[in-house]
């Protein structure tokens, strides 16, 4: 049984036609192509207000309804997915995960995810949290890659999240923007976006308070790799913070330029969590790590910039 999420309503603005399926999958990245298949089968997509089949190209200026639907959460089920760890003890586990994994199960992605991969990896363990998410203390997005923290006991899980919320957690990321930000601090609220719902926006009434401080390494004549760290931990925060800066993620399909992002073949946003500093949770010790670069990253790192082994 499926309870209704939203409703969403846009237009195709680009030039050509594009599969339905493939639209909405670029549109709202945290979603699936077989889960916007699946709405489709179930008539919950309508072009111009006519029902389609999931083959269907839609062309500039259609019209395109939405009904999302939230699938009712069975138990979460250990599966077997390689993990790349940076450092794991009896209380906590980090990883480097890569872009494309789903953090945890929600609409599009009931399984698969870093949290099904950690309920494996840590069967022996009665790991704490939510039944749907257990272990997790903290996300990152869909196609965002880098050094994400899990809980294996209570007492970790407890501090962690007391760490993450006091802001006692230093995360840094990198990234390549398409154009230059030219600001060393972001300070403006964000939230979701009233008119595109999978989107955040920066809202200067009713917003929540979001701080980046951005760190300018190099720049070419097109592009800029910069360092980020978060003060606050907004969703999208550093994506939604550079694009108002007019200085988006290469890649980003959601906030960044999709004729640049297609004419460097680039699939998903350029944002790598580099490095994480925090107080061991049970050890009471501090903790630095550092992730390595995914091949993709470090392509473009290596195509755009020069002196990469020199980044600290």
């Amino acid at each position: 049984m499926e309870n209704e999420l939203l409703k969403d309503v846009f237009h195709f603005e680009q030039e050509g036609k594009e599969r339905l399926d493939t639209c909405l999958s670029k549109r709202f990245s945290n979603y699936s192509r077989s889960y916007f298949q699946r709405l489709i089968e179930k008539k919950n997509v309508r072009i111009n207000g006519n029902i389609v089949k999931k083959g269907h190209f839609i062309k500039k200026n259609d019209r395109i309804e939405v009904i999302f639907t939230f699938p009712q959460l069975l138990d979460l089920i250990p599966q077997a997915i390689p993990l790349e760890i940076l450092y794991e003890d009896e209380d906590l586990i980090c990883v480097n995960k890569p872009a494309g994994m789903v953090v945890y199960p929600a609409p599009g992605h009931p399984s698969q995810t870093f949290a099904n991969a950690l309920a494996f990896h840590c069967s022996q363990n009665q790991l704490p949290g939510l039944a749907s998410r257990p272990g997790i203390v903290h996300r990152l997005d869909k196609e965002t890659s880098g050094i994400l923290v899990g809980a294996k006991t209570y007492e970790a899980y407890q501090n962690l999240i007391e760490q993450f919320s006091s802001r006692k957690i230093e995360k840094t990321y990198l990234a390549i923007t398409v154009g230059n930000p030219n600001v060393s601090i972001i300070n403006v609220p964000i939230g979701r976006n009233p008119r595109k719902r999978e989107q955040m926006s920066l809202l200067k009434e009713g917003g929540k308070e979001a701080i980046t401080e951005i760190f300018l390494l190099q720049k070419t004549a097109y592009f800029s790799l910069i360092k980020a760290k978060l003060i606050t931990g907004r969703t999208h925060q550093i994506r939604v913070h550079l694009r108002s800066q007019n200085a988006p993620i290469l890649g980003d399909s959601l906030y960044g330029f999709s004729q640049i992002n297609d004419k460097f073949q680039i699939s998903r946003q350029m944002l790598h969590a580099w490095k994480i500093f925090l107080i061991h949770p049970v050890k009471k010790t501090p903790l630095h790590l550092t992730a390595p670069f995914p091949c993709d990253f470090s392509h473009c790192l290596k195509k755009f910039f020069t002196h990469i082994e020199d980044i600290t």
